[in-house]
Protein backbone atom coordinates (compact mmCIF):
# COMPACT_ATOMS: atom_id res chain seq x y z
CA UNK A 1 0.00 0.00 0.00
CA UNK A 2 2.86 2.40 0.79
CA UNK A 3 4.33 1.73 -2.65
CA UNK A 4 1.01 2.55 -4.30
CA UNK A 5 0.72 5.79 -2.34
CA UNK A 6 4.30 6.76 -3.23
CA UNK A 7 3.71 6.12 -6.93
CA UNK A 8 0.45 8.06 -6.85
CA UNK A 9 2.09 11.03 -5.14
CA UNK A 10 5.02 10.90 -7.57
CA UNK A 11 2.62 10.96 -10.52
CA UNK A 12 0.78 13.97 -9.16
CA UNK A 13 4.04 15.84 -8.48
CA UNK A 14 5.22 15.07 -12.01
CA UNK A 15 1.95 16.42 -13.40
CA UNK A 16 2.25 19.64 -11.40
CA UNK A 17 5.90 20.26 -12.35
CA UNK A 18 5.25 19.56 -16.03
CA UNK A 19 2.26 21.87 -16.13
CA UNK A 20 4.05 24.61 -14.23
CA UNK A 21 7.02 24.49 -16.58
CA UNK A 22 4.67 24.78 -19.54
CA UNK A 23 3.46 28.19 -18.32
CA UNK A 24 5.58 30.90 -19.93
CA UNK A 25 3.32 33.96 -19.71
CA UNK A 26 2.81 35.87 -16.47
CA UNK A 27 -0.74 35.96 -15.14
CA UNK A 28 -1.98 39.52 -14.56
CA UNK A 29 -3.14 40.21 -11.00
CA UNK A 30 -6.44 41.66 -12.26
CA UNK A 31 -7.18 38.83 -14.69
CA UNK A 32 -10.01 37.20 -12.78
CA UNK A 33 -10.72 34.65 -15.49
CA UNK A 34 -7.07 33.55 -15.49
CA UNK A 35 -7.09 33.45 -11.70
CA UNK A 36 -10.17 31.22 -11.77
CA UNK A 37 -8.29 28.86 -14.10
CA UNK A 38 -5.42 28.73 -11.58
CA UNK A 39 -7.69 28.11 -8.60
CA UNK A 40 -9.57 25.32 -10.35
CA UNK A 41 -6.27 23.79 -11.52
CA UNK A 42 -4.88 23.64 -7.99
CA UNK A 43 -8.15 22.24 -6.67
CA UNK A 44 -8.08 19.51 -9.31
CA UNK A 45 -4.46 18.71 -8.46
CA UNK A 46 -5.21 18.41 -4.74
CA UNK A 47 -8.23 16.20 -5.44
CA UNK A 48 -6.17 13.95 -7.74
CA UNK A 49 -3.51 13.44 -5.07
CA UNK A 50 -6.20 12.72 -2.50
CA UNK A 51 -8.09 10.16 -4.61
CA UNK A 52 -5.01 8.26 -5.79
CA UNK A 53 -3.65 8.03 -2.26
CA UNK A 54 -6.99 7.11 -0.72
CA UNK A 55 -7.67 4.26 -3.12
CA UNK A 56 -5.26 2.18 -1.04
CA UNK A 57 -7.50 2.68 2.00
CA UNK A 58 -10.70 1.25 0.54
CA UNK A 59 -11.65 -2.34 -0.14
CA UNK A 60 -10.66 -3.92 -3.45
CA UNK A 61 -14.08 -3.69 -5.11
CA UNK A 62 -14.13 0.09 -4.56
CA UNK A 63 -10.63 0.94 -5.76
CA UNK A 64 -11.63 1.15 -9.39
CA UNK A 65 -14.28 3.78 -8.60
CA UNK A 66 -11.89 5.89 -6.53
CA UNK A 67 -9.16 5.58 -9.18
CA UNK A 68 -11.58 6.76 -11.87
CA UNK A 69 -12.44 9.76 -9.69
CA UNK A 70 -8.71 10.52 -9.59
CA UNK A 71 -8.42 10.15 -13.36
CA UNK A 72 -11.26 12.63 -13.86
CA UNK A 73 -9.66 15.34 -11.73
CA UNK A 74 -6.17 14.53 -13.03
CA UNK A 75 -7.22 14.95 -16.65
CA UNK A 76 -9.07 18.13 -15.73
CA UNK A 77 -5.98 19.49 -13.94
CA UNK A 78 -3.72 19.11 -16.98
CA UNK A 79 -6.42 20.45 -19.25
CA UNK A 80 -7.07 23.50 -17.08
CA UNK A 81 -3.39 24.36 -16.90
CA UNK A 82 -3.29 24.34 -20.68
CA UNK A 83 -6.47 26.41 -21.01
CA UNK A 84 -5.08 28.88 -18.47
CA UNK A 85 -2.03 29.39 -20.66
CA UNK A 86 -4.15 29.87 -23.78
CA UNK A 87 -6.38 32.37 -21.99
CA UNK A 88 -3.45 34.41 -20.65
CA UNK A 89 -1.76 34.55 -24.04
CA UNK A 90 -4.80 35.09 -26.27
CA UNK A 91 -7.68 36.20 -24.04
CA UNK A 92 -9.81 33.38 -25.42
CA UNK A 93 -10.53 29.68 -24.89
CA UNK A 94 -11.93 28.05 -28.05
CA UNK A 95 -14.90 25.72 -27.62
CA UNK A 96 -12.91 22.72 -28.74
CA UNK A 97 -10.68 22.93 -25.65
CA UNK A 98 -13.64 22.52 -23.31
CA UNK A 99 -14.98 19.57 -25.24
CA UNK A 100 -11.62 17.78 -25.35
CA UNK A 101 -11.82 17.64 -21.57
CA UNK A 102 -15.55 16.85 -21.39
CA UNK A 103 -15.36 14.08 -23.99
CA UNK A 104 -12.97 12.22 -21.67
CA UNK A 105 -14.06 13.17 -18.17
CA UNK A 106 -17.86 13.23 -18.52
CA UNK A 107 -18.19 9.62 -19.78
CA UNK A 108 -15.80 8.54 -17.00
CA UNK A 109 -18.00 10.27 -14.43
CA UNK A 110 -21.18 8.71 -15.74
CA UNK A 111 -19.63 5.26 -15.89
CA UNK A 112 -19.12 5.69 -12.13
CA UNK A 113 -22.83 4.96 -11.68
CA UNK A 114 -22.20 1.49 -13.07
CA UNK A 115 -18.96 1.02 -11.13
CA UNK A 116 -20.43 1.83 -7.71
CA UNK A 117 -23.42 -0.40 -8.40
CA UNK A 118 -21.18 -3.29 -9.44
CA UNK A 119 -19.14 -2.83 -6.25
CA UNK A 120 -22.08 -3.93 -4.10
CA UNK A 121 -24.15 -6.19 -6.35
CA UNK A 122 -24.22 -7.91 -9.72
CA UNK A 123 -25.58 -5.59 -12.40
CA UNK A 124 -26.26 -5.88 -16.11
CA UNK A 125 -23.30 -4.65 -18.17
CA UNK A 126 -25.79 -3.03 -20.56
CA UNK A 127 -26.20 -0.27 -17.95
CA UNK A 128 -22.57 0.66 -18.63
CA UNK A 129 -23.08 0.88 -22.39
CA UNK A 130 -26.38 2.76 -22.23
CA UNK A 131 -25.00 5.45 -19.92
CA UNK A 132 -21.82 5.71 -22.01
CA UNK A 133 -23.85 6.08 -25.23
CA UNK A 134 -26.06 8.74 -23.67
CA UNK A 135 -23.02 10.75 -22.60
CA UNK A 136 -21.51 10.62 -26.09
CA UNK A 137 -24.76 11.74 -27.73
CA UNK A 138 -25.00 14.64 -25.27
CA UNK A 139 -21.41 15.78 -25.82
CA UNK A 140 -21.09 15.22 -29.56
CA UNK A 141 -24.40 16.98 -30.23
CA UNK A 142 -23.38 19.94 -28.09
CA UNK A 143 -19.95 20.20 -29.65
CA UNK A 144 -21.17 20.03 -33.24
CA UNK A 145 -23.67 22.79 -32.50
CA UNK A 146 -21.28 25.08 -30.61
CA UNK A 147 -18.45 24.59 -33.10
CA UNK A 148 -20.74 25.41 -36.03
CA UNK A 149 -20.62 22.05 -37.79
CA UNK A 150 -24.40 21.78 -37.57
CA UNK A 151 -27.19 24.21 -36.76
CA UNK A 152 -26.71 25.50 -33.20
CA UNK A 153 -30.32 24.81 -32.22
CA UNK A 154 -30.18 21.28 -33.62
CA UNK A 155 -26.97 20.61 -31.72
CA UNK A 156 -28.59 21.88 -28.53
CA UNK A 157 -31.61 19.60 -29.02
CA UNK A 158 -29.38 16.55 -29.61
CA UNK A 159 -27.30 17.36 -26.53
CA UNK A 160 -30.40 17.84 -24.36
CA UNK A 161 -31.84 14.56 -25.65
CA UNK A 162 -28.68 12.73 -24.51
CA UNK A 163 -28.84 14.42 -21.11
CA UNK A 164 -32.52 13.55 -20.65
CA UNK A 165 -31.79 9.93 -21.52
CA UNK A 166 -29.01 9.83 -18.90
CA UNK A 167 -31.36 11.28 -16.29
CA UNK A 168 -33.98 8.69 -17.17
CA UNK A 169 -31.47 5.86 -16.81
CA UNK A 170 -30.16 6.94 -13.41
CA UNK A 171 -33.56 7.91 -11.98
CA UNK A 172 -36.16 5.57 -13.48
CA UNK A 173 -34.16 3.20 -15.65
CA UNK A 174 -32.35 0.01 -14.76
CA UNK A 175 -29.51 1.85 -13.00
CA UNK A 176 -31.90 3.76 -10.74
CA UNK A 177 -33.90 0.63 -9.93
CA UNK A 178 -30.73 -1.35 -9.15
CA UNK A 179 -29.60 1.33 -6.70
CA UNK A 180 -32.97 1.38 -4.95
CA UNK A 181 -32.94 -2.41 -4.57
CA UNK A 182 -29.32 -2.64 -3.44
CA UNK A 183 -30.14 -2.55 0.27
CA UNK A 184 -26.93 -0.56 0.82
CA UNK A 185 -27.69 2.69 2.65
CA UNK A 186 -24.37 4.35 1.80
CA UNK A 187 -24.79 3.49 -1.87
CA UNK A 188 -28.36 4.76 -2.01
CA UNK A 189 -27.29 8.04 -0.39
CA UNK A 190 -24.30 8.46 -2.72
CA UNK A 191 -26.31 7.49 -5.79
CA UNK A 192 -28.91 10.11 -4.93
CA UNK A 193 -26.27 12.82 -4.40
CA UNK A 194 -24.59 11.98 -7.71
CA UNK A 195 -27.94 12.21 -9.47
CA UNK A 196 -28.44 15.69 -8.04
CA UNK A 197 -25.08 16.80 -9.43
CA UNK A 198 -25.95 15.44 -12.87
CA UNK A 199 -29.38 17.11 -12.69
CA UNK A 200 -28.72 20.46 -11.00
CA UNK A 201 -24.96 20.91 -11.27
CA UNK A 202 -24.85 19.98 -14.94
CA UNK A 203 -27.75 22.30 -15.79
CA UNK A 204 -25.20 25.14 -15.97
CA UNK A 205 -23.82 23.74 -19.23
CA UNK A 206 -27.01 23.88 -21.35
CA UNK A 207 -27.71 27.30 -19.81
CA UNK A 208 -24.24 28.38 -20.90
CA UNK A 209 -25.02 27.05 -24.37
CA UNK A 210 -28.23 29.07 -24.52
CA UNK A 211 -26.86 32.36 -23.24
CA UNK A 212 -23.40 32.00 -24.71
CA UNK A 213 -24.18 30.68 -28.18
CA UNK A 214 -27.90 30.82 -28.98
CA UNK A 215 -28.82 34.24 -27.59
CA UNK A 216 -25.43 35.85 -27.01
CA UNK A 217 -26.60 37.11 -23.65
CA UNK A 218 -23.32 36.54 -21.80
CA UNK A 219 -19.74 37.52 -22.59
CA UNK A 220 -16.88 35.06 -23.01
CA UNK A 221 -15.10 36.06 -19.79
CA UNK A 222 -18.16 35.55 -17.60
CA UNK A 223 -18.97 32.27 -19.33
CA UNK A 224 -15.47 30.96 -18.67
CA UNK A 225 -15.66 31.81 -14.97
CA UNK A 226 -19.06 30.11 -14.68
CA UNK A 227 -17.85 26.99 -16.50
CA UNK A 228 -14.69 26.89 -14.36
CA UNK A 229 -16.62 27.04 -11.10
CA UNK A 230 -19.13 24.48 -12.36
CA UNK A 231 -16.36 22.05 -13.30
CA UNK A 232 -14.70 22.59 -9.91
CA UNK A 233 -17.84 21.57 -8.02
CA UNK A 234 -19.14 18.97 -10.42
CA UNK A 235 -15.89 17.04 -10.78
CA UNK A 236 -14.41 17.29 -7.28
CA UNK A 237 -17.70 16.92 -5.37
CA UNK A 238 -18.63 14.01 -7.63
CA UNK A 239 -15.42 12.20 -6.71
CA UNK A 240 -15.72 12.99 -3.00
CA UNK A 241 -19.19 11.47 -2.88
CA UNK A 242 -17.87 8.27 -4.43
CA UNK A 243 -14.92 8.22 -2.05
CA UNK A 244 -17.24 8.70 0.93
CA UNK A 245 -19.40 5.78 -0.20
CA UNK A 246 -16.30 3.62 -0.71
CA UNK A 247 -15.03 4.42 2.79
CA UNK A 248 -18.43 3.70 4.36
CA UNK A 249 -18.61 0.30 2.68
CA UNK A 250 -14.96 -0.54 3.33
CA UNK A 251 -15.36 0.10 7.06
CA UNK A 252 -17.79 -2.80 7.19
CA UNK A 253 -15.09 -5.35 6.39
Amino acid sequence: MKTIKTLALGLVLFMSITAANAATTILAVDDFVGISFWLISMGMLAATAFFFMEQANVSAQWRKSVNVAGLVTGIAFIHYMYMRGVWVETGDTPTVYRYIDWLITVPLQLVEFYLILSAVRKVDSNIFWRILLGSLVMLVGGYLGEAGFINATLGFIIGIAGWIYILYEIFSGEAGKAAAKSGNKALVTAFGALRMIVTIGWAIYPLGYIFGYLTGGIDSASLNVIYNLADFVNKIAFGLIIWSCAVANSSRR
